[in-house]
């Protein structure tokens, strides 16, 4: 099973970037992808972005298009979330999953990294 790690989570005023890092460890050939979700107090976890380990196919949800962006560095195992133009809407605990689906009901889950923006 795949151990993930993700780092980068702090406060950041409104309108600001943050970048967040997942490592992955355990890889195995049929690896195919990593994504994003988050999760606000006292709402259900949601999909932010997925890519491919190829990098070849990504997806975003639509609250975070065009501000977000997830970046796969397949040599290093790591997946990168780019986060620009942060909103109060944004604040959450950030967690990565590997190899699962936009459902976020399979995959293996980091523990978290927490994102506050204020306003």
């Amino acid at each position: 099973q795949v151990q993930l790690a993700e780092s980068g989570g702090g406060l950041v005023q409104a309108g600001g970037s943050l970048r967040l890092s997942c490592a992955a460890s355990g890889r195995t050939a049929s690896s195919y992808g990593m994504a994003w979700f988050r999760q606000a107090p006292g709402k259900e976890r949601e999909f932010v972005a997925a890519s491919s380990w190829t990098g070849s196919t990504t997806y975003y949800s639509d609250s975070v298009k065009g501000r977000f962006s997830i970046v796969v560095d397949s040599a290093k195992s790591t997946v990168y979330l780019q986060m620009n133009s942060l909103k109060p809407e944004d604040t959450a605990t950030y967690y990565c999953n590997a190899d699962g689906d936009r459902e976020g009901t399979s995959g293996s889950w980091g523990q978290g990294t927490r994102v506050t923006v204020s306003s």
